[in-house]
């Protein structure tokens, strides 16, 4: 159930782990060395995320978007070396999100608090990864798993990644599908008789409610190319596609009968519907990443991002970050990121919409709008560890705020650290 406009997980920096000795056991007739399963890194990553705002969709484009949450995400990385040198690196994750959200309870405001109102959302995941470290070429697979209070994700995919001979050149490929099932939720006057509410209480006299799939696929393709001994280039294309239930249904539409007539919103009679949209849709983002290394203090990050779909949403996104190196162990990075968007089609504000549509949302995030995020790292990394701890790698406060033309704002608090 949860509408978080910012992705949180964007922001998470990845760090925390734990250091372990290895001993190394001579294989004959072999020119490599195998060696036990040791631990890399343990990262530890937590976000406290809170937004506010007068468009909720769940009440077809008006009230409040008010929403928190807190994540969490624990990262484990281990590697071995096989007999033949190649490097193994199992990467497992587990994410616990928890979030509380006003706007969702307005699904069936007559209750004191619906299921929806919170809930927890855990996802683990395990990616095994081969590489060769004389050449860096590397071959993954990932697979995952989420589940929250209506919704079920699985997901799987294969990374590969080639460098050239002298290094210059990087070749990435990423695949994934995730396959899901959502808990058809309706709002409580539109439920037809006999349908549940989507709490524990249905099955138990309460009715039931349908359930539906949404699955996804995606492909990246990024190449990354040294210019000079300063300038590194990226160029990044995410093709994706989507089928299945992609509205949400717990959205509401009103309708104004008379729009055919011009009458205002004000002076007409409304219909209320839950959200419609198409059953399937093409996404296709194409970025470019510049990193220009100034001197042995500042270093210049640039980013730029068109995106486009088959619902009509075009979208430029352009970010810059600075990081600045203040000692040997203590940087800053003062970052910004501005977005304008053309939305789709089938969006229309409360009341606005014709009984004739096919498809129709409230929903902002589809909408045309402008947005502002501005924020900053710091960073602490002690070459005798942070607190004198030695496997203390480092420790990251990230803290940014987010502003759109629509009037929703957000603020976001990341802590990492890092052990190795």
């Amino acid at each position: 159930m949860r509408k978080i406009y910012l992705c949180v997980a964007a922001l998470y920096l990845g760090i925390v782990a734990s250091h372990a000795q290895t001993k190394q056991q001579t294989v004959k007739d072999s020119a490599y060395q195998a060696r036990k399963l040791k631990i890399d890194e343990i990262n530890l990553v937590s976000a406290y995320y809170h937004q506010d705002g007068n468009n909720s969709a769940v009440t077809g484009g008006i009230g409040t978007e008010n929403l928190t949450d807190f994540a969490n995400t624990l990262d484990l990385q281990l590697s071995k070396y096989g007999i033949n040198g190649y490097k193994h690196t199992f990467s497992f994750e587990l994410g616990i999100d928890h979030y509380s959200s006003a706007s969702s309870d307005k699904i069936d405001p007559f209750s004191v608090s619906s299921a929806s109102r919170q809930d927890t959302r855990v996802y683990p995941s395990l990616n095994w990864t081969v590489s060769n470290d004389k050449t860096s070429n590397a071959f993954g697979i990932t697979g995952s798993y989420s589940h929250e209070f209506d919704y079920q994700s699985f997901g799987g995919g294969i990374n590969l990644t080639r460098l050239s001979k002298n290094k210059n050149t990087q070749f990435d490929f990423k695949a994934s599908a995730f396959l899901d099932t959502w808990k058809v939720i309706l709002p409580v006057e539109l439920r037809p008789a006999g349908y549940g509410s989507g709490s524990n209480k249905d099955g138990r006299g309460g009715g039931s409610v349908d359930n539906k799939p949404r699955n996804s696929f995606s492909t990246s393709f990024s190449l990354s190319q040294v210019i000079t001994q300063r300038l590194q280039m990226a160029l990044i294309v995410e093709p994706s596609y989507q089928k299945g239930l992609l509205a949400t249904e717990y959205q509401r539409v009103y309708f104004n009968s008379n729009f055919a007539t011009g009458v205002g919103p004000t002076n007409s009679v409304f219909n209320e519907r839950i959200e419609s949209l198409p059953g399937s849709r093409y996404k296709l983002p194409i970025a470019v990443r510049l990193n220009y290394f100034l001197d042995d203090h500042f270093i210049i990050r640039a980013f730029y991002r068109y995106y486009t779909d088959n619902w009509g949403i075009r979208a430029n996104t352009a970010e810059l970050e600075i990081p600045v190196k203040l000692t040997s162990f203590v940087s800053i990075s003062p970052y910004y990121r501005y977005n304008n968007q053309q939305g789709t089609r089938y969006f229309a504000p409360y009341g606005q919409h014709s009984p004739t549509e096919t498809y129709y949302t409230s929903d902002y995030d589809l909408s045309t709008l402008t947005s502002n995020f501005v924020g900053a790292n710091i960073r602490l990394s002690p070459p005798n560890g942070v607190l004198g701890w030695q496997h203390f790698n480092s420790l990251e406060i990230r803290a940014g705020h987010y502003m759109r033309s629509t009037g929703l704002n957000s603020n976001i608090l990341t802590l990492a650290m890092k052990f190795k």
